[in-house]
Parts: C-alpha cells; sequence; structure tokens
C-alpha cells in the first residue's frame, strides 16, 4: 500500500455525469460536479439551463458531504433505536411496524440503500429489489416486487426514506443513513462475529477473546436465570 506522495480521491459516474472529489494542492478538499451531457437530467444544451444545472450540482455536492458526515458520526440515542425496531405511528398518524433487528430481510433492508449508486438519482422498487434480493441469497422472482412495497413503506413510515414527490425514486433521510449504518454495522462487525464465538469452541479468534466472551455469556445467562455464577459460589 502506498502512502506516500498519494492523494486519495472519490469518483462517481451517472451515465456521463462525474463527481470527483479529491485535495486541492494536497491541502483542501475539493468537490465537483462535471455535466457532460444534461441531457442525463433531463435538460437541453443552452445557456437557460445553466442556473439548473448549477443548483442542480450543488445538490449533489451536498448531498455527498451529508452522507460523509453522516457516516462518520452514525451514533443514535436509545430512543431513536427504540422507534426504528418497535411499532411506532408515523407523522401522519399511519402506524409503522417495527424494523426487527437482526431479522436477515431487515438487516438486507438496512446495507441495500447504503450503496453510493444510490446517490445521485435515488433508487427505484425494482433497483432496490434486486440488492435485497442478492443480499438474501434468494432468486429475485422469490422476493416479489409486492414486497418490495411493503418494505419500501416500511422504511418511509420509520423516516429512514422519502419518495421525491411526482415520482417513483426514494432517497435515504439523513436520520436513515444513520440508521443504515450504525445497523449494518452492529450486526456485521458486533454481533456476527460474536455469535459465531459463542456457537463455535474451534472459532477463529484469538483464545483470550473467546474466552472473555464466554465469560459474559455465563454471567448474562446467571443475571437472566437470577441465579448466581459459579465463579461466584465458592466464595
Amino acid at each position: 500500500m502506498i502512502q506516500r506522495g498519494v492523494y486519495p480521491s472519490l469518483h462517481i459516474e451517472y451515465k456521463k455525469f462525474q463527481l470527483k472529489q479529491y485535495f486541492k494542492e494536497g491541502r483542501a478538499l475539493r468537490t465537483e460536479s462535471t455535466f457532460n451531457d444534461p441531457k442525463d437530467f433531463g435538460v437541453k444544451k443552452g445557456l437557460p439551463n445553466f442556473q439548473y444545472l448549477q443548483t442542480l450540482g450543488r445538490h449533489i455536492n451536498r448531498r455527498l458531504l451529508d452522507v460523509q458526515r453522516v457516516s462518520h458520526t452514525c451514533g443514535l440515542s436509545g430512543e431513536s433505536v427504540e422507534r426504528v425496531v418497535q411499532p411506532s405511528v408515523a407523522e401522519d398518524g399511519q402506524p409503522a411496524p417495527g424494523l426487527q433487528f437482526g431479522d436477515r430481510r431487515v438487516m438486507a433492508l438496512f446495507v441495500a440503500p447504503t450503496s453510493f449508486s444510490h446517490l445521485l438519482h435515488g433508487f427505484r422498487n425494482r433497483d432496490l429489489r434486486a440488492l435485497v434480493a442478492t443480499l438474501l441469497e434468494a432468486d429475485p422472482n422469490a422476493y416479489s416486487p409486492g414486497r418490495m412495497t411493503y418494505d419500501l413503506r416500511r422504511l418511509r413510515l420509520k423516516g429512514i426514506i422519502f419518495r421525491r414527490p411526482g415520482t417513483n425514486r426514494y432517497f435515504l433521510t439523513p436520520y436513515g443513513w444513520k440508521v443504515a449504518r450504525l445497523f449494518a454495522r452492529l450486526q456485521a462487525r458486533v454481533f456476527r462475529p460474536a455469535m459465531a464465538a459463542f456457537a463455535d469452541d474451534d472459532a477463529p479468534w484469538p483464545a483470550g477473546l473467546v474466552t472473555a466472551l464466554k465469560k459474559v455469556d455465563a454471567q448474562l445467562d446467571a443475571l437472566i436465570s437470577g441465579g448466581v455464577p459459579s465463579s461466584q459460589r465458592a466464595a
């Protein structure tokens, strides 16, 4: 890995549009959008559309910066987590079913929308459906458009996504980014490795970590059952 004399850069493409982020003169972070074909965004070339493209470019740049900011500080309060996993009522009064942490389908719903390919133009039912089916290792035909519609409604009522008026495209809200990033990271980096260590004595983890996890497990079992851990009975 080359670490000296190389400055990282980020490149995102949509059709002929390019979004680039890099260090200007190695010091200041610069984010810029380049429209090579305005038709990609429903307008023709010409000065009358310059203001529209300028506003759109600034909006795209701001969305990228918002995503990066949220991804670095994705903590949530206990109340926010409870609002996601427990049944609640949306702002418009509709009941919002809980999104159970650890459920394979729910976890796939958290991971799929965080793809940067959705940042510029959002995603549609069929776009997200293909990604969720892949994460579930299921046949896309088994995960029907009707199920995807139901899941999109659940995410919307929880305030995780919103639908742009007059379109069939959805976007993650800043709150949705925090929820999706936090839950996906917890599942991949904490709970899944921990459960593997609990269940498999030959798990590829340091012996000290496996031993410590087993002690924690024993303490939790004793706390739940109201008993006293065996290590404390002799005392």
